[in-house]
Formats: structure tokens, C-alpha cells, sequence
């Protein structure tokens, strides 16, 4: 198979046209090209007038590959990915996966697939029944604290927008996005440089990868929590976890630790199990909301209609002079920002896009980096305090009820407190208040925020637009604390014990995470030779 790269394609392009396109870089006839298809697609918006799509392409041909190839200075002879999975006999006891994120997730997949059966512990629901909590907590403001957008199947991400991209380099990522494809998740997202799910589309995906397991072997216990890890010699002996209101232990000498990073008890237990953790510097910071056209215009101009393209996203991060960074994350198109609360009388934001993306908002994480000497402790849990602290003042900002904080961007840059909205209607249930956010964040993040969005102003034009919204708080973008493990991936604390993830501190989003879960799965089944 040829791949070609840097194929300029117009964007109203047809099958045809990626078939003419190849063979003429290639210097060959359309009807000397098998197949032709996208491998990967990205948008060119550089030049506003001039928006097209840049493409590689993956192509067989009816002669010599080598030759052909060998003609064309970006194009090479590759052979098709293959996943290779980790050979290990049948282990004595069945692996337990805590957490069923998209690190637990295909911990579990890549187990299954390998012949283990294992059994994956989930605090929360089933994604159904947690679907029906979380919205029952957007229209109530009554809080399901272990089925929420933090807890449940398929992690936090399930109720996001579902982004696959990331800078992680590791050839497993073909893996993911094969699998995730294989069940129930666009096709699209196989060659899109940026590919997203959506919300919608996310909960069927996982949904059919739980089946899949099981149909394996595997088991899901929903409404179940770790609460204690058995050791013998040193290693893993066994999982206490608590199911259906009582306590239970089942033997096993391999847990894989997929906690998300809102497992705040799960990492006191580590802890008090000696289990060695370190702070790690993190980010904190609100939810940004424009209208999402105001986007589209500034990003692809005239062409901000166009079909192809779809809603438009951006990623800004700068650096203020004291050295502080500021940084969107996880920009949700067409979105809107939802209650991720996971404990009673803290308020905490996030932002969700379903596969359309086509919400009046868009919305985005806007955070600033926290330093472990912003804790304020040396505790290893301090980080975790930090959340908490904040999210109980946003909490008694909003007025209660999970009613979220609001400001417009205009009052929050002058120091006043906003008192309604301008063109962009905050889209946060169950309910905001508008105040000042002042009364909830501390002042090196909010004077860091003001800095950050009048810089970011200079690098997408109406980012720092009067009427945008400010919700507070983005508080769990990333976990405080990371679970020392060793090249083995086991914990340098106890054999046996795989901590993996965002929780542990070894991931950044669902792709990151999923990698890491199948590199503990593959070191897992390494032991058992």
C-alpha cells in the first residue's frame, strides 16, 4: 500500500476527486489506482480566502508499489496496522480493573481479547442509568454522588465531547480508534486530524465495548467501590470492594488501577495503605462560552458556512510574565457547559458537544496552570484540598443549588460584578447566578485569567468579546497527585498493583488514557511468563 502525503483537496472533493488527485501525484492513471482511500484530514484555514483540506491518502495499486512510490518524494510503501496482543497464559486469579474510564475501559478490552477474563469494579452505574442521573441532576439540581459525570461507565468523557485527538505518539492509538470505529463510533473519526464522537454517539460506543468484554469473559460489577487492597508479601492478594451495600473481597494478584482523577477516597486509602503518591502541579480556571458563529466567522471567514467544515474550534495557550501559563482545554463546538459535581455542596463545571456540534454556544476550559507551591502544604493530598476549597466557594457564590457562578467577560476585566447577559446566554443547568467571580477564585488565577484573555484576544480575534460568559469552576481538568509506578508499570510500592491513567497521573484525555490502560494490560500478562 502507497501512503501519499500533502494532497491539497477543495472542499466540496468527491471519491473521484481523491482518485484523480493520487495519480497525478503519482504520475499514473486513475485506472492503474485499486483503492484509494482518506488516512488522514485536516483543515487548511491559514489563508481565509483560500480554506481547503489537507489530506494523506492510503492508495493500492494494480502494479509495483515500490516503483511507484519511489517517484514521488512524499509518498512511501507502508504495510497495514496490525495490532499485536500480548501472549500470556491464563492467569490464576482474574485480573481486576478499578474504574471503567477509557483507561479501565480497554485495560479490560485488551485482557478479554488476550484470553484473561477480567473483572472491572465501577463505582458508578451503567451508562443508561447514569445517563438518566446526570440528567435528573441538570433538571433537579439533586446530586447522585457515585452516578454523575464523574462516575459511571465509560468515565468522564462519556458526558464530554468525545475528542480523540492527542499528542501521544504511541502506534497503540491506531488500536483505539480502530475499536472505537468497530463499535459504533463514526468512521470519520479513522482519518480526521481532530476526530470527536460526541456525547451522543460515545454512550452506544461504550455501551458495545461492555458487551464485547463480557462476551469475552469478562464482568462489570456497577455500584461497586475499592475500599481496600489485601496484600501478602509484599503483593497483591486480593480486592475488598463494597457491591449491593455490603463488603466482599475477591482474590486476585493483578489490579489495574484505572480511577479517574476524582477518586479523592480511593487516593486517601492509597495513601494510608502507603502506597508512595506525589503531588503533581495540575490547572484550574473557569468555562469560557461565545457564540459559536462568532467562532466559525473568525476562523474560516467567508467560508464559515460551509458545510464541510462544520462548527469551528480553536486551542490558545500563552505565557504571562511572571511565568504562569493560561491554556483552553477540551473546546467543546456547538456545546454546552454542564454540572460535573461528584460531592454535595461543591460545584464543579465541564463542557459536553454532542456529534453535531450545533448548540448556539461554544464553550471551553479556561484554565491556569497551579504549582504545587500554590498548594500551600506539603501533604500529598493538598492539591485535592485546593479543589475542594474552591468548589465550595463557587458552591455559596452561585447561591446554592448547584446553581453555577456567572460573569460576562466585560464586568470580569473591569472588576464588577455582571448582573445579566449580553448577545451569549449562559447554557449551565440546573441554574447560574451572575456575580462576580472574585468572590469565588483566588486572585492569582483570576488576575492570571484577565491577562490570559486579553492575550488570547490577539491570537483569536473576539475572544475577549464583552458579552462571552465565565463559568466558574473548571476545577477537574487533570488529577493533583500522581501514584509512583516503575518501568514495569507496577506500583514501586506493591506488586502486582498497576496504578494507570488520568487518575494516577499518566494521562491527559480519552486517547492518553486509553494508550495507558493497554500498556498495563500488555505488563500485566508480561508477569505471567
Amino acid at each position: 500500500m502507497i501512503r501519499l502525503n500533502d494532497i491539497t483537496l477543495p472542499l466540496d472533493y468527491t471519491d473521484d476527486t481523491l482518485k484523480k488527485s493520487a495519480a497525478k501525484k503519482l504520475s499514473i492513471r486513475p485506472s492503474d489506482i485499486e483503492h484509494v482511500s482518506l488516512y488522514k484530514r485536516s483543515i487548511d484555514a491559514r489563508k481565509k480566502n483560500q480554506i481547503h483540506f489537507l489530506a494523506s491518502l492510503d492508495i493500492k495499486t494494480f502494479s509495483d508499489e515500490a516503483r511507484i512510490a519511489s517517484s514521488c518524494r512524499t509518498a512511501s510503501v507502508v504495510s497495514e496496522y496490525k495490532f499485536e496482543l500480548p501472549k500470556a497464559p491464563p492467569m490464576k486469579q482474574r485480573p481486576v480493573i478499578i474504574g471503567s474510564g477509557p483507561c479501565g475501559l480497554f485495560a479490560a478490552l485488551i485482557l478479554a481479547q488476550s484470553g484473561q477474563k477480567p473483572i472491572v469494579i465501577e463505582r458508578g452505574q451503567d451508562v443508561d442509568k447514569r445517563t438518566s442521573d446526570v440528567e435528573k441532576f441538570r433538571r433537579t439540581g439533586i446530586l447522585d454522588t457515585s452516578s454523575n459525570i464523574q462516575f459511571g461507565e465509560g468515565g468522564a468523557g462519556t458526558f464530554s465531547d468525545g475528542k480523540l485527538n492527542t499528542g501521544t505518539k504511541d502506534s497503540s492509538i491506531r488500536k483505539v480508534l480502530n475499536e472505537f470505529a468497530a463499535h459504533g463510533a463514526p468512521k470519520e473519526i479513522l482519518y480526521l486530524a481532530k476526530p470527536h464522537i460526541g456525547t451522543d454517539k460515545l454512550k452506544t460506543t461504550v455501551r458495545n465495548i461492555r458487551k464485547t468484554i463480557i462476551s469475552l469473559g469478562g464482568d462489570f460489577l456497577f455500584g461497586s467501590c475499592l475500599t481496600d487492597i489485601i496484600v501478602k508479601n509484599g503483593a497483591v492478594a486480593g480486592a475488598e470492594i463494597t457491591h449491593n451495600g455490603s463488603k466482599e473481597i475477591i482474590d486476585t494478584d493483578v489490579i489495574i488501577l484505572a480511577i479517574g482523577h476524582s477518586a479523592r477516597d480511593t487516593f486517601e486509602m492509597l495513601l494510608n495503605k502507603g502506597i508512595k503518591m506525589e503531588q503533581k502541579p495540575f490547572a484550574m480556571g473557569v468555562r469560557i462560552e461565545h457564540l459559536q458563529e462568532s467562532i466559525n466567522r473568525t476562523q474560516y471567514g467567508d467560508f464559515y458556512r460551509h458545510p464541510a467544515l462544520g462548527a469551528a474550534d480553536y486551542k490558545l495557550a500563552v505565557h504571562l510574565p511572571g511565568g504562569r501559563g493560561v491554556y483552553t482545554f477540551c473546546m467543546c463546538p456547538g456545546g454546552t457547559v454542564v454540572a460535573a459535581a461528584s460531592e454535595s455542596g461543591r460545584l464543579v463545571t465541564n463542557g459536553m458537544s454532542e456529534f453535531a456540534r450545533d448548540k448556539t454556544n461554544a464553550n471551553s476550559a479556561l484554565l491556569v496552570g497551579i504549582n504545587t507551591v500554590d498548594f500551600g502544604s506539603e501533604d500529598i493530598l493538598a492539591g485535592v484540598a485546593l479543589q475542594r476549597r474552591l468548589e465550595e466557594q463557587a458552591f455559596i457564590t452561585g447561591g446554592g443549588g448547584y446553581k453555577a457562578p456567572v460573569q460576562r467577560v466585560c464586568d470580569f476585566l473591569k472588576k464588577q460584578s455582571s448582573t445579566s447577559a449580553g448577545s451569549v446566554i449562559p447554557s449551565y443547568t440546573p441554574g447560574y447566578t451572575f456575580t462576580s467571580l472574585d468572590k469565588c477564585l483566588p486572585g492569582f488565577m483570576t488576575d492570571s485569567l484577565r491577562a490570559g484573555i486579553l492575550m488570547m484576544d490577539t491570537k483569536l480575534r473576539g475572544f475577549s468579546n464583552g458579552d462571552a460568559i465565565l463559568t466558574a469552576v473548571e476545577s477537574r481538568s487533570s488529577s493533583p497527585v500522581r501514584i509512583l509506578r516503575g518501568s514495569d508499570m507496577q506500583s514501586v510500592s506493591l506488586k502486582g498493583l498497576y496504578p494507570c491513567g488520568e487518575g494516577a497521573g499518566y494521562a491527559g484525555g480519552i486517547m492518553s488514557a486509553a494508550v495507558d490502560g493497554i500498556k498495563s494490560a500488555a505488563a500485566s500478562c508480561r508477569t505471567q511468563l
